[in-house]
């Protein structure tokens, strides 16, 4: 028996660079569609997020009543390392087979100071597996990020990093896991 798993990615950042482990805020102004995510998440659920400020600021924003856990770096963004804070197309051009290579073969290739998906895959796991051992039978609400949730999507179905990578996660959007029954029952929702 595991938690479900909420997984919400936090609010807009409006970043056209690389967001990986910069705390860069995120724009919490839409309060409709912050209270209907609120409403549409399980009231008894426990929320935690990345202790990075976009994800707190989101957790806050809709953990209401609910039980809200520390936040943990465990759950940060992948980290870009030298990319982080670049535009995609200057990282083409300064790293251009070594980011073709990170995109469309995902696992140990990292970016220039950065983790692999391997690495953050095995960084996450330990987590949500803690979390589903203390906590079984319980509605896990975690505001994370576009490559925590992708990974998480990728480990509880068993499809490939490459992919789920095609996968759209919109900011404010639920993907609900089951990793027990190894079970996507939601993807990108927008409530």
């Amino acid at each position: 028996m595991s938690a479900i798993w909420w997984w919400v990615r936090h609010g807009p950042t409006h970043d056209r660079a690389m967001c990986g482990w910069r705390d860069v805020p995120a724009d919490l102004s839409d309060h409709a569609a912050l209270n209907r995510l609120a409403r549409f998440l399980p009231g008894d659920g426990l929320v935690v997020s990345s202790d990075l400020i976009r994800a707190r600021a989101t957790a806050d924003a809709i953990a209401g009543a609910r039980l809200r856990l520390p936040p943990t770096s465990a759950l940060r963004e992948f980290d870009f390392g030298a990319w982080d804070g670049m535009a995609f197309d200057d990282i083409a051009a300064r790293d251009p087979d070594l980011s073709r290579a990170y995109w469309e073969t995902p696992g140990d290739i990292a970016a220039p100071g950065g983790e692999s998906w391997n690495a953050a895959a095995e960084r996450i796991a330990p987590f949500v597996d803690d979390i589903n051992q203390r906590h079984p039978d319980r509605h896990v609400i975690a505001v994370a990020h576009f490559g925590v949730i992708l990974s998480q999507l990728a480990r509880a179905t068993g499809r490939s990093p490459y992919d789920v990578l095609a996968q759209k996660i919109d900011n404010l959007s639920v993907t609900r896991l089951d990793y027990a029954a190894g079970a996507a029952e939601l993807i990108n929702h927008r409530p």
